[in-house]
């Protein structure tokens, strides 16, 4: 099949030869616009797989101490049943796991140091199946958490403030206290430390313990546990999943996602997404624009040209249609050029940010600073095809303009003076 002869001299006029110094000008216009484009393009790729990269570390290090879901009895109280809520929520076919816990508030106190903290009372046998904080956690410690023995597992940056190891004990407070004729005595409970953990999140690691949760049903007067956690197939549809579960459950209970508990930092990572991804397509816009000074120019080069086009009876719109080839042309060789050079560092960032930081001397972000110690990258299709659009787009309707004056030439005036 024969190519039209509007995409045939679109492309000659896009790689321009350089038989004259003012040819030589339009291709180097044209390879700076192509350039320009390849570069935003490259630049967005990069930043947003950045950007995803330290929203999925993020997310999976607090996915590892919060459960994907929680069901919990309103107004801090206990649950109706367990075994009931329990049988109905493991009818969904998208819950894997289950497990009770109990959550209070209370104070930990190791002689004059007295920390607030989220206590979670936790089943060790059913815990690992909801959290991967607890699979984490040594076997030999969880083991200790039986029934009776009131020992605790803290956080790894608590256990600093307060001064304590494996083997100390702490004085667990509870909220409320004991009625006695000489008045309200606050409740106390010795409990024996017998490990810590590190999810690698300072607001978990410096204001969470745990405890068996009989224990603390004992220690706060509770006659069942005040919720269970639940573990999804797939956590993206958590959501949907509480919906569910809401219209299935027969007891007023309260259900909340992974994503209601950090709603603020997620609504906020979003914003700054979208954000930089309008900034950085700025980049993008002006390297397309360009492009009208590209064609302008050659449409000033060709006037002859297209004269004797018209005279051999070629249309104002093939006319226009050629200096939009060449305009698009430029637009998707930079957009190619920018989608393989952003692919290429942001599926190696883990390669080139350490080699930059030994020429540098220095580290980007630094383990004592940063809750992510290295720059992750996570490039997702959606994005990128985004990004390429957007790209594409821009480069065609900057052409439009230029290609519509080049079809509006008069003949006779371009070839009066030839």
């Amino acid at each position: 099949m024969q190519t039209p002869y509007e995409w045939a001299m679109g492309w000659r006029y896009t790689r321009a030869g350089r038989t004259s110094q003012s040819k030589g000008l339009l291709s180097f216009v044209a390879s700076v616009s192509a350039i320009g484009i390849a570069l935003g393009v490259a630049a967005l790729i990069i930043v947003l797989s950045v950007m995803n990269g330290f929203q999925r570390d993020v997310r999976d290090r607090m996915l590892s101490v919060v459960s994907h879901i929680e069901v919990f009895a309103p107004q801090g109280g206990t649950l109706p049943s367990v075994e009931r809520v329990t049988e109905q929520v493991m009818q969904n076919p998208e819950v894997i796991g289950v497990a009770p816990f109990v959550s209070v508030q209370a104070l930990l106190a190791r002689g004059d140091d007295m920390r607030g903290v989220v206590l979670r009372g936790i089943d060790p046998e059913l815990e690992p199946q909801v959290t991967e904080l607890a699979s984490s956690i040594n076997q030999e410690v969880l083991n200790q958490l039986t029934p009776g023995s009131f020992h605790i597992v803290l956080g790894k940056e608590l256990a600093q403030l307060l001064g304590v190891k494996p083997g100390d004990n702490v004085t667990v407070v509870a909220p409320s206290g004991q009625v006695t004729p000489a008045g309200v005595l606050p409740r106390l409970k010795q409990a024996k430390v017998v490990g810590t953990f590190d999810s690698g999140h300072y607001e978990y690691d410096s204001g969470m313990a745990m405890m068996q949760y009989e224990d603390m049903q004992r220690i706060f007067r509770l006659d069942a546990p005040t919720g269970i956690r639940l573990k999804l197939k797939d956590l993206h549809k958590a959501p949907e999943v509480v919906q569910q579960l809401a219209s299935s459950l027969t007891d007023p209970l309260l259900l909340r996602d992974w994503t209601m508990q950090n709603r603020n930092w997620f609504i906020a990572v979003q914003m700054e997404k979208r954000m930089m991804f309008i900034i950085l397509t700025l980049i993008i816009g002006v390297a397309a624009f360009n492009l009208v000074a590209t064609l302008v120019m050659t449409v000033a080069d060709k006037r002859a040209d297209i004269a004797i086009l018209r005279t051999l009876g070629a249309t104002s719109g093939s006319i226009m249609a050629i200096f939009v080839v060449q305009g698009a042309m430029v637009g998707v060789l930079g957009t190619l050029a920018g989608l393989v050079m952003g692919l290429a560092v942001a599926y190696n960032i883990d390669v080139i940010v350490p080699a930059i930081e030994k020429v540098l001397g220095f580290q980007f972000l630094p383990k004592d600073v940063y809750l992510v110690s290295e720059i992750p990258s996570d490039p997702q299709m959606q994005d990128i095809a985004y990004i390429c659009l957007v790209a594409l787009v821009l480069a065609f309707v900057v052409t439009l303009y230029p290609s519509w004056r080049a079809s509006r030439i008069n003949p006779a005036e371009a070839l009066r003076y030839e």
